[in-house]
């Protein structure tokens, strides 16, 4: 095994195009899931669960057994599958598998690689390697004689891992390898795993069916300390870079969000990753006064945040001003029905009816938000200032697209997804604002609460937006801010993140 392995090539970082060259402890987790092997000859282990830290090399490794289970393990008319929470995370290990082979011509000799469909297939054998998506309903059926689930820490839940492990009985030494970090829920499917792990390898229970590989720190362990980094990473100033770990847990120290984020994807902790997104003290220091005449003949760029018929709408104008990089003045509105203003006030414990009186909020009567108070102040805007663009969340925005053409207004929309390919950018972009005091808000009261209870999640890249599921309270305001700075970077050059170093050079898996 070991050796097929090292006669692969390298896909990813500096060791790309070099020969797959395995470290002391990979060649230990190789031996402990493929010595064991039964009076029958066959292999004993048949469940393996390897959890560690990201950017330990997990892809490549998941690669190669991928292969080796394709092309050498002797199982004819064999079903490999990896799997992942969705299509993008299981088509990683697909794609490093299929450049492992197209780097050995020998071995793209013996297979038909299908892009298209995420498939390889082996001609001597028969058998078949595919990626698989998360839908389980399209599963079932199935013959799996070798499954690389990856990440399965982020899966929504269980039903993708039943039908592939349920699907093994029919073989003869079928294998399950689980690669992921630790989920913060403990009642996942990969926590219920990691658990029986544990005990497993604490000798709590006797099952040699069952290999556990667990480098996590404890919970009670300094997560500043580097000794414990080494404890739980074990690639760390190998290929794994311990300078971009210092930067990263520098800045996780300062930044509520990203300390979660460090301890489970840094440190392998079982820790909500999803939490405040910034300190009232970061944010309190942009609450300079903005000086409205000076906004005039300068560009903007605006994010629209619509609600349903009794929640928060928002407006928020970005002004980035000449400096490089700019800093940005903020302007904000937000409407809310009057007729159910107090109700609401009680129930979310905020002065919704003060913060009325003193004209920071928006309450015409009603039962409903007033869209007509929206499209005016839109058609005010747009004839003030020189507004470039407005992302807009698709939630309810046809109503409003219709409002806007009855009154004859044009006003430059621009369609702004709600996931991680448009969020994250502008997420990193309103945060290096902020955290560099570059962001000027003027203390507005509804604007700070909405920061306040902004939380964010983050995919298995690190990848970052906010989560409205999981904040305390309305974060309307923000969602805007964030798609207007997003909107503002995207236009003016490409968005870098202050975390965009965090890759390092190095593997990142």
């Amino acid at each position: 095994m070991i050796r097929f392995l090292e006669n692969l090539t390298n896909t990813m970082g500096p060791a790309a195009g070099k020969p797959f060259l395995l470290r002391d402890w990979q060649k230990a987790i190789i031996r402990q899931i493929y010595d064991p092997v039964r009076d029958d000859g066959h292999r004993a282990v048949r469940q393996v669960l390897i959890t560690m830290p990201r950017k330990n090399g997990k892809t490549e490794l998941a690669a190669g057994l991928v292969l080796y289970h394709l092309l050498a393990d002797g199982e004819r008319n064999g079903q490999v599958y990896s799997a992942a929470a969705d299509r993008a995370q299981a088509a990683i290990v697909f794609n490093a598998a299929a450049s492992m082979v197209r780097a050995d011509p020998e071995l793209e000799s013996m297979v038909n690689i299908i892009d298209s469909t995420k498939r390889i297939v082996h001609y001597a054998s028969g058998s078949v390697y595919q990626a698989l998506s998360a839908d389980a309903r399209t599963k079932h059926g199935f013959n799996a004689s070798a499954i690389i689930y990856d990440e399965l820490a982020q899966a929504p839940n269980r039903q993708l891992f039943d039908v592939l492990t349920t699907s093994t009985a029919a073989r003869a030494q079928p294998l399950t390898i689980v690669i992921s970090t630790t989920s913060s829920d403990p009642t996942h499917v990969m926590s219920e795993l990691v658990e029986y792990g544990k005990k497993v390898r604490d000798g709590v229970i006797a099952d040699p069916t069952f290999a556990p590989v667990i480098y996590q720190a404890p919970p009670e362990a300094d997560p500043w300390d580097e000794a414990v980094w080494h404890a739980c990473n074990p690639a760390l100033g190998d290929f794994r870079s311990i300078d971009e770990m210092r930067t990263f847990a520098a800045r996780a120290k300062r930044v509520p969000s990203l300390e979660s984020v460090f301890r489970n994807l840094y440190l392998n902790q079982p820790v909500d990753a999803d939490q405040r997104f910034l300190s009232s003290a970061d944010w309190d220091a942009g609450a300079v006064p903005v000086d409205l005449e000076q906004l005039e003949g300068r560009p903007c760029f605006g994010g629209l945040d619509l609600s349903s018929t009794q929640d928060l709408t928002a407006l928020v104008l970005v002004f980035p001003d000449d400096d490089t990089p700019p800093s940005y003045d903020v302007l904000a509105w937000f409407w809310s029905a009057g007729d159910t203003l107090r109700e609401r006030g009680e129930r979310d414990r905020v002065p919704y009816a003060l913060w009325r009186d003193q004209g920071y909020l928006e309450a015409p009567p009603g039962r409903a938000i007033d869209k007509g108070a929206v499209v005016r102040r839109l058609a005010e805007v747009t004839s003030h200032f020189d507004v470039r663009g407005i992302a807009f969340d698709r939630w309810r925005i046809a109503d409003l697209k219709k409002a806007l053409a009855d009154d004859g207004l044009e006003v430059p929309l621009i369609d702004w997804g709600q996931g991680f390919r448009d969020m994250a950018p502008a997420v990193d972009a309103l945060e290096t604002a902020v955290l560099t005091g570059r962001l000027r808000h003027g203390g507005h009261p509804v604007l700070r609460w909405n920061a306040a209870n902004a939380c964010i999640t983050q995919d298995p890249a690190g990848s970052r937006k906010i989560d409205k599921a999981r904040s305390t309270g309305r974060i309307d305001g923000l969602v805007a801010l964030a798609m207007a700075i997003g909107l503002a970077e995207r236009t003016s050059g490409p968005v870098r993140s202050p975390y965009e170093d965090r890759e390092g050079g190095f593997l990142v898996l």
